[in-house]
């Protein structure tokens, strides 16, 4: 497949993405309880609903620069299925004092922990990222959910985000990425999927942009800088070279690690932290994105 058809593949993908066009849910539905249970409004995206939780009362540096929430801080819930018969899959966002109490609710309330580990490296201060999974009504999963949210400082009711003029170069990102995606303030943030065909999980398909999204966000310090992180969802095969990639344009995989238990296929999670001129970093990332197919 050329480099041009994978560019276009990503681009249709980026419809299915967390990033892609929102619709917020309907009023009055199970899913709007849903959002009052979590006090956080929903948005019906990619085939699944999405609760953003997002991390605000955290300030987060890497080195010099001070990290925004909408570029690693962003803690959510999705939910697939029916209101009867839901899958809530998402991850939260913890301080070290945070995470003790914090398992010990999941454990309390039944919901699966998949996994527990690190996104970046070298952040002050140290964060946590826990991932779940659990199946069943939509709305006892969600006041289970809440029971653990309770153990943390996530700012809640959720407030709806101020819109700051849009200071990154969107046309050269969405670009040089080969999708589009959405920008606020200094952030840009797309998605793409990269791993082909079905993926299942307790012999239910997980939505692609709920389960295996392989989100990129970037962020702009000035004119001649940006950072960026995210992650590649990969099969296994892919992620030497992804890694690879990764390395020769100067960008530092944080992490390689699981994000599901039991999926079919095996996936595999590439963090990366970027740092540098914007051109070069955003060739890395597409080299990347490039050898995950």
């Amino acid at each position: 497949m050329t480099s041009m058809s994978r560019c276009l593949i990503a681009m249709l993908l980026t419809a299915a993405s967390p990033y892609a066009t929102r619709a917020q849910s309907a009023p009055g539905t199970a899913w709007d309880t849903v959002g009052s249970i979590l006090q956080a409004p929903g948005t019906l995206t990619g085939g699944y609903h999405r609760y953003n939780l997002p991390r605000r009362d955290i300030t987060l540096r890497m080195g010099d620069v001070t990290v925004s929430p909408s570029l690693a801080l962003g803690a959510w819930a999705g939910f697939s299925g029916t209101p009867t018969g839901a899958m809530v899959m998402g991850d939260f966002v913890l301080m070290n004092a945070e995470l003790k109490p914090v398992l010990a609710e999941f454990a309390q309330q039944r919901l699966e922990v998949t996994a527990i580990h690190n996104h970046l490296s070298g952040e002050e201060p140290r964060i946590t990222y826990v991932h779940f999974h659990g199946q069943g009504r939509a709305t006892e999963l969600a006041t289970r959910l809440d029971h653990v949210l309770a153990l943390t400082a996530t700012p809640r009711p959720v407030a709806a985000s101020s819109s700051p003029p849009v200071t990154i170069d969107t046309a050269m990102v969405f670009r040089v990425l080969g999708a589009s995606g959405k920008a606020q303030g200094n952030v840009a943030q797309l998605s793409f999927i990269l791993v082909p065909g079905r993926v299942t999980m307790h012999g239910r398909t997980v939505v692609p942009a709920l389960g295996y999204g392989s989100p990129v966000n970037v962020q702009m310090v000035d004119s001649a800088r940006i950072v960026a992180t995210g992650d590649f969802a990969v099969l296994g095969a892919k992620v030497p070279g992804v890694v690879d990639a990764l390395a020769t344009h100067g960008i530092t995989a944080t992490a390689v690690h699981s994000h599901l238990i039991g999926e079919q296929p095996t996936l595999y999670y590439i963090h990366f932290w970027a740092d540098g001129r914007p051109a070069y970093v955003l060739t890395g990332l597409r080299a990347a994105i490039d050898a995950a197919p």
